[in-house]
């Protein structure tokens, strides 16, 4: 299966950035390693990483508090709250993970994209090389947190000079309880140029182990961030219709996304030896930046205007929006269609990934000829969805 690694819709700006250490979190220059010396920590680190997910045990936890802003024109939205990843179930080579966003008094957040828990099937074992190097210059330091002191590294990445952000991420040089998240301690994001304004902080508050012996059952992939499971998407733009897959995995702390075409004669799912590796912990720590680059559920222009409706794919009727708009385009009128989830936790929706949920079930562009009659000129719709892991509910 052809694959490619576009930006993900979940995550709008990578962890890191410059960091500001908040409370709990206090760090000191060490008088350990150099920053010459980093290259020649990094792959200790990695090993301890994947042993530890090997080692996983039905209760380890870690906790993190974050705050967010952004804004244009001197306006900012604000989001505070914690993150919580505990694996919840262990049936290896499988690592069943629960992410669970709250509010500052442990409520679910008041945030549509956010209300919900999420699962991450991660696998443990090696079936093919993960690397990805961290970014930016790198200094060698002692961080206080979580009630411990931690050998650590400290990347900046400083591209303002550019217009960009600038990036700070902390991480302890051996993860040990701390490996679900590969070691991250804090990390801090400042938005810069182009008129933008905000900046995103994190600090670990809580690292938990589990009890030894403990079982759980795996759960049902109700609501997948995306490992695990898969959707499909007809597209029809020009002469060669198509279905596009995109299947999503995760491997020690690693998540994976492939996309190209269904083939019938594989099973779904069969092949990410080409996907490119995005750190789990970033995806699921930039979540809360994500939405306040993204408008609420549903989007403004499918609330006013929309049609109540039912989406209906695979026998499953899904309570829907629709709305339409007409542009006329240098003398050519085109209509414009989109339809929404009404609720993107539906019932009706479950197993479908985090991805897929927050985008339309289906779009379509028409051009209106001669006598008002249209002519579609292009298509996509949700078709179909499903877990791939072995064994896994269909």
């Amino acid at each position: 299966m052809p694959m490619r690694h576009p930006p993900l819709p979940l995550a709008a700006a990578m962890l890191g950035a410059a960091l500001t250490f908040l409370p709990g979190c206090e760090s000191t220059k060490s008088s350990g390693p150099s920053p010459s010396d980093t290259q020649a920590r990094t792959p200790s680190a990695a090993k301890s990483d994947t042993a530890s997910w090997q080692r996983a045990r039905v209760g380890d936890r870690v906790s993190y508090a974050f705050s967010a802003s952004q804004g244009t024109g001197g306006t900012e939205r604000p989001l505070t709250g914690q993150v919580a990843v505990e694996v919840v179930a262990v049936q290896q080579p499988w690592v069943w993970l629960r992410v669970s966003f709250t509010d500052d008094a442990g409520l679910p957040l008041a945030r549509t994209r956010l209300s919900k828990e999420l699962l991450v099937p991660v696998r443990a074992d090696t079936t093919r090389t993960l690397d990805v190097p961290q970014q930016g210059q790198a200094t060698a330091e002692n961080a206080s947190a979580a009630g411990r002191t931690w050998e650590a590294m400290r990347y900046v990445s400083d591209l303002r000079p550019a217009d960009g952000p600038l990036r700070t991420s902390v991480y302890a040089v051996q993860p040990g309880p701390l490996y679900l998240t590969r070691g991250l301690l804090e990390a801090n994001t400042t938005l810069s140029g182009f008129g933008a304004t905000g900046s995103y902080q994190l600090r670990v508050l809580e690292v938990r182990e589990g009890a030894a012996g403990a079982t759980a059952t795996p759960p049902v992939l109700e609501r997948p961030l995306g490992p695990g499971a898969y959707y499909d998407r007809r597209v029809e733009v020009g002469p060669s219709p198509s279905v596009q897959r995109v299947c999503f995995a995760a491997e020690r702390g690693f998540l994976l996304r492939a996309e190209g075409p269904v083939d019938a004669n594989v099973p779904p799912c069969s092949d990410f030896s080409q996907a490119e590796p995005r750190p789990l912990e970033e995806v699921l720590l930039n979540l809360p930046m994500d939405v306040l680059n993204t408008e609420e559920w549903p989007p403004t222009r499918a609330t006013a205007t929309a049609t109540r409706g039912t989406f209906t794919v695979e026998e499953r009727d899904v309570p829907a929006l629709t709305v339409q708009r007409t542009a006329n385009e240098e003398g050519t009128q085109r209509v414009y269609s989109e339809t929404y989830a009404a609720d993107p936790w539906a019932p009706t929706l479950t197993g479908l990934p985090y991805e897929a949920r927050f985008q339309t079930l289906t779009d379509s562009i028409e051009r209106v000829v001669t006598g008002g009659k249209r002519e579609p000129e292009g298509s996509t719709r949700l078709v179909r969805w499903g877990t791939w892991l072995p064994g896994g509910q269909k």
